[in-house]
Parts: C-alpha cells; structure tokens; sequence
C-alpha cells in the first residue's frame, strides 16, 4: 500500500505543478494581450503625431509637382509648336526669296549670256 500512496502523492504534485503550468501561460497571455493593446495605442499616437501631418505635406508636395510638370509640359507644347511655325514661315519666306531672286536674275543671267555668246562670235569671226 505503502507503493499506491507514492504514487499518488506523485500524482498529486504532478497535477499541482500542471495547475501552475496553465496558470502560468493564462498570466503570460494576459501580460501579452495588454502589451500589444499598449504598443498599438503607442504606435496609434505616433501615426497620428508623425506620419498623418508628413503624409499630408508630401501629398501637398506631390500635388505641386504634378501641378509644375502639368505647366511644363503644356509650355513645352506651345513652344514647340511656335517653333515649328516659325520654322514653317522661315522655309515659306526662303521659298519666295529665292523664286524672286531666281525670276529678277534670271533676266541679267540670260543677258550676260547672250552678250558673251555675242562676243565669243564676234571673236571667233575676228580670228
């Protein structure tokens, strides 16, 4: 008998030592549960002190990039079609000049010519 009763003294101590097991791990869940509550209330605090007021500064700064880039772009546009018009005007204005200069040259091209036909017959008939 004096074998049954060790045992369940054993028994006992073991059931005990499992009590103080579960309690253990129920207080450590419990200390677990109220360190997450106070982090995320730290980590709340933080991004509404930090990172809402940055965020709505950077979103600001986006807004006037996209406003910059928006006028550069168009500006560049106008630009860029001003060039091409003038450029348009430029080869028209050369076009003309050239069809004149060739229209008034032509004349004093064709005199020259013929005087020198003039003279080179006249030579030629001398020699």
């Amino acid at each position: 008998m004096e074998g049954l009763a060790t045992t369940n003294v054993l028994l006992g101590i073991m059931a005990a030592v499992s009590v103080l097991e579960a309690l253990v791990i129920i207080g450590g869940a419990v200390a677990g549960y109220f360190a997450y509550k106070q982090v995320m209330t730290l980590v709340n605090g933080i991004e509404q002190r930090q990172v809402a007021p940055a965020m709505v500064r950077v979103n600001a700064i986006l807004d006037d990039v996209r406003a910059v880039s928006t006028k550069v772009k168009d500006e560049t546009e106008r630009v860029d079609s001003a060039i091409r018009t003038t450029m348009d005007r430029v080869d028209d204005t050369a076009e003309r000049v050239r069809s004149n200069v060739r229209a008034k040259t032509s004349r004093i091209v064709g005199i020259v010519r013929g005087a020198r036909v003039a003279v080179e017959h006249i030579l030629s008939r001398a020699a």
